[in-house]
Order: C-alpha cells, then sequence, then structure tokens
C-alpha cells in the first residue's frame, strides 16, 4: 500500500468468520450480476460490441476501434486474400479476408449485431469450411437500411410467384433503386451489368475484354486513335434546341451534343481512324432508351466485323456475369448473323407496308416502327441485329453526305438490336462550301461553327463514321426494360442525383 493512499482500519478476524455475513454477500453477488446484466444489454441495444472486462474472448470479435482502423503499417505487411481465391491450396491456413454480410447470423452469441450489409474483416482457415479465430466489424451502418440488397436483388418473375402463392414480397421500384443506387449497386445482377460496361475495372483485375475494352482494343487494333475532345463548345455541333445552354466566362456556350465535328477536325490533321466519349443532349424524353448524358463510342469506317466480335466476345468471357443478369432479368440470348444483314431504307419501308404499317417514306421512322420492322426482320432472317442504310436527306444531320445517284437520300445508315437503334453514321460532308450550305440549310449559324468550317479548307480526305452509345447496346444486349438499369448514375429530364 502506498504511504499517500489513506489508511483504512483492518478488519475484524472474527467478522470474516462470521456467518452472519454470508447472506449479505450473496445478495450483493446477485444485485452485483443483476448490474451486469444490466450493463450487457445496454451494451447491445447501443450497438457495442464487446465487454472487453466481462468478456476474456472479446477480443476475437466486435467493432474495431478508430485507431486500430488509421494505416501505421507498410504496404504489404498486412496480407488480404480474396475471397474469390480462397481455394484447395489454402486449405487449414489462416488467411484474412474482408467481405460485406449478406445473410448475417449470430454464432454461439459471440457475434452481436453482426447488421445485414456492414463490412467485416476475419481470420479463418479456408477452403470451404471456416472456423472463424477472430471476427471484427470495420465498418457499421445506420439502425434501418432504406432498401434490401436482397430485396433489390429479386427478379420479377420471384414476386409474380410468391404472389400467386398468397406471398407479398417487396418490390423496390426504379425510382428508389437509384435513389439508393450504392445499395442497388451491390445486386449480383447490378456487378454483372457494370462490369460487363468495364465501369467499375478495379472490382476485377481480370476482366478485360469487357464491353468497353473489346471496343477499344478491336479499334486500337485497327489502327484507330483514341482522342478526348472538349465537352465545352461555342455553339450547337448538330443542330437543333436539344443543347444544354450555360454561361462561359461572360460568353454563350453549350455542352456538346456530339464529338462528331472535333473527330473530323482530327481526321483533316491526318490521325487516319479515331474514337471518342460522352455526349450531352438536352432532350426532354423520359423513356426507357433516352438518357441526357451517356458514353458515346465514335469511330469511322468499321461496324460489321467490330459488333459480331463483341458480341462473340460478350458471350464466351462474361458468361458468369450474363448469368447474374439473366437471374433477376430473364432474357433470350442475342441472336445475330457472322455476316450482318444489311437493308436499304426503302426495303426497310417496303417490309412495313406490306405488314400494313403506314408510314412516311421520306421521314423518319418512329419506335414503334422500329419495333414492328425488328420484329419482321427477326422473322424473315432469324437476326436481332441489322443495319439500315440509305436514310433520307431531310432527317439527317447537316455534315451527312448526300447518295451519288440520288440526292434525296443519304450515304447514311442506323444500325439494331431487337428493333431498337443503337448507332447512327454517315459519310461526312468534308467540302466546306457545300458544308456550310447544308449548315445554313438546317438553320444552323454558320459564324457559331466557323472554327470547324475552317478546318475543312486545309484539306480534309472523304471519311464516315458512327456513333454508338454504350448504356443502350447493353442494355438491349442483356434484354433489359430500361436504360437507368446499364447507366450508374443515370441523368435524365427529372434526375440530377444522386
Amino acid at each position: 500500500m502506498s504511504s499517500s493512499e489513506p489508511q483504512l482500519p483492518k478488519p475484524q478476524p472474527e467478522e470474516e468468520e462470521d456467518e452472519s455475513s454470508k447472506p449479505q454477500s450473496k445478495k450483493a453477488a446477485k444485485k452485483e450480476a443483476a448490474k451486469l446484466k444490466r450493463r450487457l444489454e445496454a451494451a447491445v441495444a447501443s450497438g457495442v460490441q464487446s465487454l472487453s472486462m466481462e468478456d476474456p474472448l472479446a477480443d476475437n470479435y466486435g467493432d474495431v476501434p478508430l485507431l486500430d482502423l488509421q494505416s501505421e503499417v507498410a504496404p504489404g505487411t498486412r496480407v488480404w486474400t480474396e475471397i474469390g481465391k480462397l481455394a484447395e491450396p489454402l486449405k487449414d491456413q489462416y488467411v484474412l479476408v474482408r467481405g460485406r454480410a449478406e445473410d448475417p447470423r449470430q454464432r454461439e452469441d459471440r457475434v452481436r449485431d453482426f447488421e445485414r450489409e456492414s463490412i467485416n474483416r476475419a481470420v479463418r482457415p479456408a477452403p470451404l469450411k471456416f472456423k472463424f479465430e477472430r471476427f471484427s466489424v470495420l465498418t457499421k451502418l445506420c439502425p434501418a437500411l432504406p432498401i434490401n440488397v436482397e430485396d433489390a436483388a429479386r427478379s420479377d418473375v420471384e414476386i409474380e410467384k410468391a404472389l400467386q402463392n398468397g406471398e407479398q414480397l417487396v418490390r423496390v421500384n426504379q425510382d428508389t433503386r437509384l435513389n439508393y443506387r450504392v445499395l442497388d449497386m451491390r445486386t449480383p445482377a447490378n456487378q454483372g451489368i457494370f462490369r460487363i460496361l468495364d465501369i467499375l475495372p478495379f472490382l476485377d483485375p481480370y476482366l478485360e475484354t469487357y464491353f468497353w475494352n473489346v471496343f477499344r482494343q478491336f479499334l486500337l487494333s485497327e489502327d484507330f486513335v483514341e482522342i478526348h475532345t472538349p465537352k465545352l463548345i461555342a455553339g450547337s455541333s448538330e443542330g437543333g434546341a436539344s443543347v444544354f445552354k450555360l454561361d462561359y466566362l461572360g460568353k454563350p456556350a453549350c455542352l456538346a451534343q456530339s464529338p462528331q465535328l472535333h473527330k473530323q477536325m482530327a481526321i483533316c490533321g491526318d490521325f487516319g481512324r479515331v474514337l471518342i466519349g460522352a455526349v450531352f443532349r438536352a432532350e426532354d424524353s423520359f423513356t426507357h432508351r433516352h438518357l441526357c448524358e451517356y458514353t458515346g463510342l465514335d469511330f469511322m469506317d468499321v461496324v460489321d466485323r467490330l459488333f459480331v466480335a463483341m458480341f462473340d466476345s460478350l458471350n464466351n468471357n462474361c458468361a458468369k456475369e450474363l448469368e447474374a443478369v439473366g437471374r433477376q432479368y430473364p432474357f433470350e440470348p442475342l441472336k445475330y448473323l457472322r455476316q450482318t444483314l444489311r437493308l436499304t431504307f426503302e426495303e426497310g419501308i417496303q417490309m412495313l407496308k406490306d405488314a400494313g404499317v403506314e408510314v412516311d417514306p421520306l421521314g423518319d421512322l418512329n419506335t414503334e416502327a422500329e419495333r414492328k420492322l425488328g420484329q419482321l426482320v427477326l422473322e424473315k432472317y432469324d437476326t436481332e441485329f441489322y443495319i439500315l442504310h440509305r436514310y433520307p436527306l431531310a432527317v439527317r444531320p447537316f455534315y451527312t453526305m448526300p447518295c451519288y445517284d440520288n440526292p434525296t437520300y443519304s450515304n447514311s445508315f442506323d444500325v439494331f438490336i431487337r428493333g431498337e437503334e443503337i448507332i447512327s453514321g454517315a459519310q461526312r460532308v468534308h467540302i466546306p462550301d457545300f458544308l456550310a450550305e447544308r449548315a445554313q440549310a438546317l438553320g444552323i449559324d454558320v459564324q457559331s461553327i466557323s472554327t470547324y468550317v475552317e478546318f475543312f479548307q486545309y484539306g480534309a480526305p472523304p471519311h464516315g463514321g458512327f456513333g454508338v452509345e454504350l448504356e443502350r447496346v447493353v442494355m438491349l444486349f442483356c434484354g433489359l426494360n430500361n436504360i437507368r438499369k446499364t447507366s450508374l448514375f443515370p441523368r435524365d429530364p427529372l434526375r440530377i442525383a444522386p
């Protein structure tokens, strides 16, 4: 006893042996036990995972203290094992893994308040049967999630079947999914969709042949050059009112409707073939296939071999992801030919007329006509992927070249999947005087595109190209009913967040 501590009177020896004191000790023990029980219940209710002074195993589970979450060791000192790589070679070895809880279960009262979707780490032997030595919660959640991933992953088929059996299951609608996209992204179907899109390449470094990479690698092998064009421009690049206008340091400007103009400048600069990205359109179209912002894949000359190679690659290399998508959103594999079917616009119009559909022979096809033509093509040619070319000149952009044999039509084309357009392309006008004439004919202020027109005066080769909307292709390839399912954070007339 320290000299600084107060001196207390020593208890009398006989009092220690007094039988009358024993009932008092039992009572005190019961009182202390009740107090401990209340403390444990309060700890559980408040989310506290461990009380180390009362539980000798508390160090083997529970919340990780903030101090332990702050990096303090050199990279590589702590080796994590990917859950997908837990296989036979790791049998009976101790591994450190980290993942998100999908279906938490309490095990012998050791893991308390193990929340669904919380991020956890564990030390456990591999590969199939796991015995946890330590289990820690790295990231805790709010008491109640706005949506459950289990509900968001449920298919309409499953919900309808449950209704027939008198059971009510939660259906998460599209707007709710987008409002809480960070949770919706965790469903197996969305993991499959966006890995196919390759928007999340960091999730798996071995996914090298998914959608965007297939496009890039194929085109780069064809001597294309990838360029990055301005997103802010002085005037409309295609005419019309579907532009996002803004103030650029006191000057009027807009977001680029298309990278087409700068793509052609690159051609004039002897880049040969080029591919580009990002498109912005102020289209007040709240439909299943329109977005105000999307990823465009623009390039020259190559269509047929590119898409056949892309479809083959997706089928051969994304089987697991396509299966995950199909479990929640069942679809039939896309039918396509080794040599892509090509029809003239006039032939397509005739097929529609023969089927009793009235359409303007010199007008553009509306959505219903496109879908009907897609059905007719499938029935006659057994393909859901085809090209329709030689559109009327009046319905194409100002930089489209007229047909050599009939100026009423143009050297242009659209490409369709399952009856919906995915591509619009054409031979471009490369003669400056004719380009200005075409722009004026469509009501475009030539002065606003004067820099673009001027470049053609320095000599431009004959060229052509097309643009394809990445999200729409994946939507149709996977038979999905809404493009918002294939856009990670979609922008449409009613949505600007998250």
